[in-house]
């Protein structure tokens, strides 16, 4: 039988940071639109498969590991496919190789926050941007850091500025939703998930963690109906069923301590 969503997704680190303060979740934290990387012209032919991007820059980077397009490029489609510990490795000599450029540090530092690695996340990240030119997105997937590690009031200092470059973007307003999510102040969530909601440009993440946060409120029934505009009726009401089981959980606390799970960022 086939688990729900809601479960697969367990070992996300903002589900495990919200059972350990006793709530539960359905969706990632640190989740972040938009590219840190310029596009080639083979890149747009192999980014929509990244399995075939990662064979053929795989091949150009083991045929020149100093060439730092092939190394962003094999590094990126090495997260698209879930090996995480490969693309950290792959980035990480990239950017020893290259150690001015910052599309190289961007990537580096959120394939370091995928495994977990916030502080050094965090830091590599700073060294992609400067205060004279910001990076917005960059400045979210800092603010994603901080919120792992605790630091919810410095994190959503980040979000502000990311949001006074990009006004009303939603994957911002999304990952500062989850900020509050994981602070418990859950009227605050549904308000700023809303806003994203609103903006017209949201998309079924925003959607999913808007449902999250009115979940969490106990208005079950609402938040299957937000979940049913991405899902299929059975997954939604599967993925609402979970998180009853889990807010009735009183041991889940405990459970969600014993693991160290990654972040997953997305692009």
């Amino acid at each position: 039988m086939r688990r729900p969503s809601i479960a697969r997704l367990l070992g996300s680190a903002a589900v495990t940071a919200l059972l350990a303060t006793g709530l539960g979740g359905c969706k990632t934290m640190g989740d972040i639109t938009g590219s840190l990387t310029s596009r080639s012209d083979t890149a747009a032919v192999t980014e929509t498969d990244p399995r075939r991007a990662a064979e053929v820059y795989g091949e150009r980077y083991r045929a020149n590991p100093k060439d730092a397009e092939a190394g962003l490029r094999y590094g990126t489609a090495l997260r698209a496919t879930g090996q995480r510990a490969q693309a950290t490795a792959v980035l990480e000599q990239a950017s020893l190789a290259h150690p001015g450029n910052k599309q190289l540090l961007a990537a580096y530092g959120r394939a370091l926050a995928d495994n977990g690695n916030f502080r050094q996340a965090f830091d590599v990240l700073s060294r992609a941007h400067s205060p004279d030119n910001p990076d917005w997105r960059i400045l979210s997937v800092q603010g994603a850091a901080l919120d792992q590690m605790g630091k919810h009031q410095e994190a959503r200092g980040y979000y502000a500025s990311a949001l006074r470059i990009a006004p009303d973007e939603p994957s911002v307003l999304s990952n500062l939703g989850l900020s509050y999510v994981l602070s418990r102040e859950l009227p605050k969530a549904e308000e700023t998930l809303r806003k994203a909601q609103a903006t017209g440009r949201a998309d079924a993440r925003v959607r999913q963690n808007l449902a999250l946060a009115v979940g969490l409120q106990g208005r079950f029934a609402e938040a299957e109906t937000i979940a049913r505009a991405d899902l299929p009726p059975d997954e939604a009401a599967a993925n609402v069923a979970y998180l009853k089981q889990m807010l009735s959980r009183k041991d889940a606390p405990r459970t969600a301590a014993r693991g160290k799970p990654p972040v997953v960022a997305q692009d």
